[in-house]
């Protein structure tokens, strides 16, 4: 196993695909978001295979977006469940750029799978650039520049 480039163990977008790059990663975040924990939910609403099920849990457990809770239902030998840690959690803004973006670019027809709103009003809300002082930003606007842990 090669080591990584330092300007790749750098960048934040390296790190944050080495988590959630491999396919599965986020559709099984999408459906813990959705309320979903057991091992048969995510396999029954995404077709996967159990191996590759396991191995995407067993790494989004070992990164700290699941964590492992122990249940039982009545009558059944003692399951795991995968919970959305607040690292999981964390991730909402990450895929509802992802949802608007296929929204916009790659439209089914029907409309949005996904809305965000509101917990507290239930009116849509949208992802937006804001400043330190509350002036919100076009994405056209804004651009990336090198942070204190960029190499130059």
């Amino acid at each position: 196993m090669t080591t990584p480039a330092p300007s790749l163990q750098r960048c934040s977008i390296a790190r944050t695909l080495d988590v959630l790059g491999q396919k599965w990663s986020l559709l099984i975040v999408r459906e813990a978001m959705w309320g979903r924990t057991r091992f048969a939910e995510f396999r029954t609403r995404l077709g996967i295979a159990p191996d590759i099920l396991a191995d995407r849990l067993a790494r989004l457990i070992e990164a700290g977006v699941l964590e492992r809770r122990p249940y039982r239902d009545e009558g059944e030998r003692e399951r795991d469940e995968y919970v959305l840690t607040d690292a999981g959690r964390a991730l909402t803004p990450v895929l509802a750029a992802m949802v608007g973006w296929g929204d916009e670019f790659r439209p089914t027809g029907f409309g949005p799978a996904s809305v965000y709103t509101s917990r507290t009003t239930g009116e849509p809300v949208r992802l937006a650039f804001v400043d330190a002082s509350g002036v919100e930003h076009s994405p056209a606007d804004v651009v990336p520049v090198r942070g204190p842990g960029a190499l130059t």
